[in-house]
């Protein structure tokens, strides 16, 4: 089993930081510099921690998301064997007349997560429950595949 979390040096807010350290002209900014969509999708997904955990027949993926509804949490299968959770948190509205903010530290905006799949993760079957602020995703695993049995061929009298 391996799961290559898209995490580390290789993940895309690295990626994104090294191009912006490249584009060091305003003039050649349209060919260096990563879009807005890009860098704003390598924040979402540097600032979603995951746990994951191999139990014997399946995958299960959990993600802190308080405050959250099911409805805001989206789960996806990309390519076959790419798990993307991914959904936003809205700032809330200042409700009370004259209230303003004098300390903003939570967390809003979109946030995202993606892992590939090991070749045995069955992507058919796939559930997503979301209880007091965790998601929790269980991705079921493939059964081994069957030995092949000997095969016996009667000899026949000629």
């Amino acid at each position: 089993m391996e799961f290559r979390p898209m995490t580390g040096f290789d993940a895309p807010i690295f990626h994104a930081l090294q191009h912006m350290l490249d584009a060091t002209d305003e003039s050649d900014k349209s060919v260096n510099a990563p879009t807005r969509t890009y860098v704003r999708d390598a924040k979402a997904m540097a600032a979603t921690p995951a746990d994951v955990k191999e139990y014997p027949n399946s995958y299960v993926f959990v993600v802190d998301m308080p405050g959250l509804k099911s409805g805001d949490i989206k789960v996806e299968v990309e390519d076959d064997n790419v798990l993307l959770i991914s959904g936003e948190r809205k700032r809330e509205e200042e409700k009370e007349e004259g209230a303003k903010y004098v300390r903003m530290e939570r967390r809003f905006g979109k946030f995202m997560r993606k892992f590939v799949l090991p070749e045995n993760a069955n992507t058919d079957a796939i559930s997503a429950v979301c209880q007091d602020g965790v998601l929790t995703v269980t991705v079921h695993k493939l059964p081994p595949p069957q030995p092949k049995k000997p095969k016996t061929i009667e000899v026949k009298v000629a």
